[in-house]
């Protein structure tokens, strides 16, 4: 029951921080041709105000509840070596918990990343992470 109600836990914080990232990259990036500058960064800010509240935490809680979830699904490593699921599983983990340091020092350390300053990078890593998730059990 535990891991039935963090796992919906998990998927709801990894919509809110996945559909934020698919609003921004395809979305509030394309209002710059019907807007002026002024306009754009109008619209942004005003988005990006409640943004800031909601999804920095969806995040964290996301990688939290993901990391419970391993912790529980990856199993003990056989001498032949990882397995397909546990390979998969372990490289979705990488790009979470890069998802959560990288948001999680910018948000509440400060911390601007030096590169990959747009959303573009971190979108890419959530649509991997979808997509690895369902090859993960073939």
């Amino acid at each position: 029951m535990t891991f039935t109600i963090i796992k919906t836990i998990h998927l709801f914080a990894a919509f809110i921080y996945g559909g934020f990232l698919i609003t921004d990259n395809l979305f509030l990036n394309k209002i710059k041709r019907s807007f002026s500058e002024e306009e754009h960064q109008k619209i942004r800010e005003s988005f990006m105000k409640y943004v800031r509240k909601v999804v920095p935490p969806s995040l964290i809680v996301a990688v939290v509840t993901g990391l419970y979830l391993i912790s529980q699904v990856y199993g003990p490593v056989s001498p032949e070596g990882l397995t397909w699921f546990q390979t998969l599983l372990g490289l979705k983990a990488f790009l979470g918990i890069w998802l959560g340091l990288r948001g999680g020092l910018q948000v509440y350390a400060g911390i601007q990343p030096f590169i990959f300053k747009s959303h573009v990078l971190p979108f890419a890593f959530v649509l991997t992470i979808i997509f690895l998730s369902q090859f993960m059990y073939l």
